[in-house]
């Protein structure tokens, strides 16, 4: 089979890894890809959103499947623009038409979405620039802290925290005016929940789905989790306090209600659903959803997984989750994420970066680098995920954290605490 990645994160390059170790992959083509995503294929760079140029590949590579990382290309409908097209109508795309991805693009009706269909998530109500006024009336009377939510894709930055009434206040006003732009046309007030985050992950074919390993990331920049947020500084699986008994519940609550709900709804869904939870006490809550996989956790679930993902997305393509065995491994997949310096603010790009070769017990799964005459250089804020599969959990974080300190480059960062926190 020829097949298509879209996308150019760490994200992709675990996909690109693990696809390219498939019997059924013939050619892999990475779009745009990045500085190391071309040892398993060949990179095109064009952007994921142009979705004619993906046709022009598509039709002049004779693509066969079309697997889609990022979550823009989603929302914006390429999916249903494959469909609408006879030419390529009869490619499958992994990865949900419009009407699914919603469930990511609009926090306002995955919120709707959840009510409707009984599963557990924290309090909310949702406000427009016609009703500023009841939103800052609502927020006198709520509890702190709160959760303030620009409803659309806002680059991993629409979410604020607020301690104080004023500030929220302030922020509302800022939100609905513009701060986030079209993203933040709606914003959703939420309840704020205490506890602890993991993200569980689900491959769907719309009737069936197999529930893929459980990971936590790591948002923050600083050291014990200080400092300002990140699109994550690391990632370990498995959970170590997501139990089997709290497992169970996910199941029962959360993922069958929404694998069912969509049905309901008549949305058919093909692809991942990203349930970010939060377990409050032993219970778990919907944070929010993602219509993808989610990056630095891809690089820790991806190494576990023993099938053939070629295979696991053929099934998924032909509603046959239900014949698939997920073989899941018994070890700890542990991934340290080398950032830029400055991130998440102002970072240089165009560092050489030297040491990839010398690691030992990793693999190097790029993020934001590019290949310029043959040296690997920093093209982004976060870098190049580190990951480590190990016997135990205390192997894995050490290896990966070992070998994060092999690599170099001007500015680089990492923090060296990664999941400790859970042993």
């Amino acid at each position: 089979m020829n097949i298509l990645l879209l996308g150019s994160g760490g994200r992709e390059s675990a996909f690109a890894w693990k696809l390219s170790q498939s019997s059924h992959c013939d050619k892999l083509i990475i779009a745009p890809g990045n500085g190391g995503t071309g040892t398993y294929g060949t990179n095109i760079n064009i952007n994921v959103n142009d979705f004619d140029s993906i046709k022009k590949i598509v039709l002049s590579e004779n693509i066969d499947m079309v697997i889609v990382g990022s979550e823009e290309p989603l929302v914006n409908g390429i999916h249903d623009f494959f469909l609408a097209d006879s030419s390529i109508s009869h490619v499958p795309v992994i990865g949900p038409k419009k009407e699914g991805a919603i469930l990511e693009g609009s926090k306002d009706f995955s919120k709707k979405f959840m009510e409707r269909h009984g599963i557990p998530t924290a309090s909310s109500k949702s406000f427009t620039p016609d009703t500023l006024e009841d939103g800052l009336a609502y927020l006198q009377t709520h509890p702190l802290p709160v959760v303030l939510k620009a409803d659309g894709l806002a680059a991993g930055k629409g979410v604020l925290i607020c301690t104080e009434t004023i500030e929220a206040q302030e922020e509302l006003k800022l939100m609905l005016g513009g701060k986030f732009g079209a993203a933040g046309a709606t914003v959703v007030i939420e309840e704020f929940l205490s506890g602890i985050e993991l993200s569980v992950f689900i491959l769907t074919d719309g009737e069936n789905y197999v529930t893929l390993p459980s990971a936590k990331d790591y948002k923050r920049i600083g050291l014990g989790d200080t400092g300002l947020n990140t699109g994550g500084m690391g990632s370990i699986s498995p959970v170590p306090f997501a139990t089997p008994e709290f497992l169970a519940k996910v199941e029962e609550r959360i993922i069958k209600p929404t694998v069912d709900g969509l049905k309901k709804d008549n949305i058919d869904y093909t692809g991942f659903i990203f349930f970010g939870l939060i377990k409050v006490g032993e219970e778990p809550y919907v944070i929010e959803y993602n219509a993808r996989m989610g990056d630095p956790e891809t690089e820790s679930v991806v190494p576990r997984i023993e099938n053939d993902l070629v295979e696991l997305f053929l099934a998924t393509a032909n509603k046959q989750l239900n014949q698939v065995n997920l073989v899941i491994s018994e070890q700890t997949a542990a991934t340290v994420m080398i950032v830029a310096g400055g991130y998440p603010g102002e970072y240089l790009k165009g560092k050489a970066i030297s040491g990839i070769e010398n690691l030992r017990h990793s693999n190097a799964f790029h993020a934001g680098t590019l290949l310029e005459n043959d040296v690997v250089k920093t093209n982004g804020g976060r870098v190049i995920a580190i990951t480590s599969l190990q016997d135990d959990m205390f192997t894995a974080l050490q290896s990966a954290t070992a070998d994060a300190g092999r690599i170099y480059f001007d500015g680089k960062y990492f923090r060296e605490d990664i999941g400790f926190d859970l042993i």
